[in-house]
């Protein structure tokens, strides 16, 4: 458990830019903070893999609580399909948690990096072709969320790639289809924490964890009001720009590691 009487602000500066950086891309995105912040700890500031995950899942209760009410006030939630998203993604996450000592998710994680470079692609082939996308309600959801909680949970991390990726695919407005997977997210990240912490208790809780959780928390209202602003077509084909690079970047790793 970390000591907050040690803790010194020029300590927590490298992880809260860390946060700060990851939040943003996911406020607005609605994918990307556990691949960023994970792939900033591991790969530019030497935190080991599993301190680096244990510090994502925890310190992502706070950024996406933050950033579902910064998506709520700016009216980016279909609260409809958040409904349709919520029970599914919570009981997905919660068994990918429990079960997660009990699977190799390392051997899994390529094939699955593989389908959502698949997807990023899809999405920006349907970005450049067609001039204005036509919007439609995603019909398959509750699989869908029961899924990204899952992977989210065993694989750590996956609900935004997934779920963002293939409600947009499905036709999804990208606005509301991104601020509603946000705000579940919230839900769904308390309960896989919970689970965590039933298992693992609290000594995880780290200087590194902090630093996301404050930058996370801060960066929020800013990626949120970027969704509202920014034309559909164009957070279209971010998207896929960010579920491309970082699956990419994802199976180079696996490849080479």
């Amino acid at each position: 458990m970390l000591d907050f009487s040690t803790v010194e602000i020029v300590d927590l500066l490298p992880y809260m830019a860390a946060g700060f950086a990851a939040q943003i891309i996911d406020g607005a995105l609605g994918m990307a903070f556990g691949a960023i912040s994970s792939t900033l700890l591991v790969g530019v500031l030497g935190v080991p893999p599993a301190q680096a995950s244990a510090s994502v899942h925890f310190a992502e209760v706070f950024t996406t609580g933050a950033s579902g009410l910064s998506h709520a006030f700016h009216k980016n939630i279909d609260w409809a399909l958040f409904k349709r998203l919520a029970l599914p993604g919570i009981l997905g996450g919660i068994t990918g948690a429990y079960l997660l000592t009990n699977i190799d998710a390392d051997m899994a994680r390529p094939l699955v990096m593989a389908y959502l470079l698949a997807i990023g692609l899809l999405l920006l082939v349907r970005t450049w072709r067609f001039p204005e996308p036509r919007f439609s309600d995603p019909r398959v959801v509750a699989p869908l969320g029961a899924a990204g909680g899952f992977l989210d949970a065993a694989g750590g991390g996956g609900w935004g790639p997934v779920v963002t990726s293939n409600l947009l695919l499905q036709g999804g407005n990208p606005r509301k289809t991104i601020g509603t997977v946000s705000a579940t997210e919230f839900f769904l990240t308390v309960a896989i924490s919970v689970t965590f912490i039933w298992q693992l208790g609290l000594s995880a809780f780290t200087i590194a964890t902090l630093g996301l959780l404050l930058g996370g928390v801060i960066a929020a209202p800013f990626g949120a009001a970027l969704a509202r602003h920014v034309r559909p077509r164009l957070l279209l084909g971010l998207v896929g720009i960010i579920l491309v690079i970082t699956s990419a970047f994802s199976i180079w790793q696996a490849l080479n590691g």
